[in-house]
């Protein structure tokens, strides 16, 4: 056996009854069984309250404020949405909380964009990451119930202790807004467009969670009330801590962890009693950050990566890859411009309004919530979604006219001249990206019209699950209705049907 093939063998991932898994699929990529389906309505409750209440939410609130009072431009801001930075910006806090002498530390790397303290910290803070990505979905729960309490206990400290240290929440309520009419109204929808887009990596892969679900019940209600609420609260505890910062400091300081430095680091040296309230909030703050990463980043950078290699990448896997990815990144470097990331995040959003758009209208409208899942796991020429050569060329189709209407006003967002019409539907990017892709779709679909699966075809077995050591008796506990004389494969059959091999 070559050196070659053992690596190979060594990182092969194993069925839950010891073959290999297969090109096609793997335990992550199943259908989630019904011993793992344990997220409660009170775990989304508590996964949206805890959402909200993260560093970079509070930071982003000032998106609000700046319509209300300055009328700063929108690109400074998108900067903040890089998690793992702020995460170490966290812990960077609370060891200077501890050891006042972190702030007199040698830097070593002077030409790194950081110094070696706020390296450190990054660098820890990726550390207790990797620890929390090695436990499956079905039990990382419990830190989004942790965070929940935690989170925004530690926002509420600093918000009354800025509103008290101020004696009020400053003139911010009581500014006049600097602009009005057609100029206030197109702000505001550029802000509400930089809203939705922060939260657009979470529209495309709440599937992540939500198939965690005991019912689906527990999704719908508590994302319903709870992310609007939550975040409308977050968003206001930003804006008056902001508004705090001229009395307190003598101007305006956005950031939340930007604001506790402060307090450590006033002449003479901070109180104990500073110190200690400082170190509290940065545990909130860092157990906030490290759900967030979580939510946003490695978990749904897991799932996604997991459907490229099945055989060797699963969900823990491919977090630890997007962590690694992410640490190799530098992002100290992307915050250093904080326009250029902005446009980034800007054009990011735009891809994804897209895929929402085509996820939606073949999901709802199209195909009317009906999926064979056993052809979701095969290549053979009658697959549903064999497509051509394995392509929906109508979904590609239709992805790509969702971002060509926002080229132009993107051009603009860079710099280029552009018309003032392509700048508007640039603002409006999500709304645009998301209906252009949503009705380029359907009428794709009504030319070349995909087949509907029937009730007979909802209820086949995936041969990936028998594969897997799932009887066909048992297929109903994953969402099929079969019985064991209705399945069309073996009790260890070594093709699928069509002839696709899977182990």
């Amino acid at each position: 056996m070559s050196a070659v093939t053992r690596v190979w063998r060594a990182v092969e991932l194993r069925q839950p009854n010891g073959k290999p898994a297969s090109m096609l699929s793997n335990t992550d990529l199943l259908p989630v069984p019904p011993e793992h389906r344990l997220w409660t309505a009170i775990n989304y409750w508590s996964f949206w309250l805890a959402d909200s209440f993260n560093v970079k939410k509070a930071r982003f609130s000032r998106f609000t404020f700046m319509i209300a009072s300055t009328g700063v431009g929108l690109g400074l801001t998108w900067w903040q949405c890089w998690l793992g930075w702020i995460g170490g910006q966290a812990v960077y806090c609370l060891l200077l909380a501890i050891w006042p002498s972190l702030a007199n530390l040698h830097n070593g790397i002077p030409s790194s964009g950081t110094d070696t303290a706020h390296f450190l910290c990054f660098f820890l803070f990726m550390l207790i990451l990797a620890v929390a990505v090695w436990f499956p979905m079905h039990t990382i729960r419990h830190l989004f119930t942790v965070k929940a309490a935690v989170a925004p206990a530690a926002g509420i400290a600093l918000f009354t202790w800025c509103l008290v240290k101020a004696g009020g929440a400053g003139d911010l309520l009581h500014a006049p807004a600097t602009i009005k009419g057609e100029q206030f109204g197109w702000e505001f929808c550029g802000q509400l467009m930089a809203c939705i887009s922060n939260m657009a990596t979470l529209i495309t892969n709440a599937i992540d969670f939500s198939s965690r679900a005991s019912k689906p019940s527990d999704v719908v209600i508590p994302q319903i009330v709870s992310l609007p609420l939550c975040f409308a609260i977050t968003s206001l505890f930003g804006i008056l801590i902001a508004s705090a910062t001229p009395t307190i400091f003598g101007e305006f300081v956005w950031s939340p962890l930007e604001v506790m430095e402060r307090f450590l680091k006033v002449e003479g040296g901070a109180s104990h009693g500073t110190r200690a309230g400082v170190a509290f909030i940065a545990i909130g703050f860092i157990i906030a950050q490290l759900g967030t990463n979580i939510s946003a980043n490695t978990l749904s950078a897991g799932c996604d990566l997991t459907a490229i290699l099945p055989r060797v990448l699963n969900i823990r896997r491919g977090g630890y890859l997007a962590c690694i990815v992410g640490f190799c990144m530098c992002p100290w470097h992307l915050l250093s411009d904080s326009a250029n990331f902005s446009t980034y995040l800007s054009a990011y959003s735009v891809l994804l309004s897209s895929i929402v758009g085509v996820m939606v209208c073949h999901y709802f409208v199209v195909v009317k919530q009906r999926v064979k899942v056993a052809d979701l796991y095969s290549v053979a020429p009658e697959s549903l979604y064999r497509y051509w050569g394995g392509f929906n060329l109508r979904a590609y189709i239709a992805y790509i006219c969702g971002i060509a209407i926002n080229i132009v006003g993107f051009a603009g967002a860079v710099g280029r001249d552009v018309p003032l019409a392509a700048q508007r539907i640039y603002t409006l990017s999500f709304f645009t990206g998301f209906g252009v892709a949503f009705v380029i779709y359907y009428l794709a679909c009504l030319i070349y019209p995909l087949r509907i699966p029937t009730d007979e075809e909802l209820e086949e077995v995936p041969a990936a699950l028998v594969n897997a050591g799932v009887k066909p008796h048992e297929a109903s506990l994953y969402g099929t209705e079969a019985e064991g004389e209705k399945a069309e494969y073996k009790e260890e059959p070594h093709l699928a049907k069509g002839g696709v091999e899977l182990v």
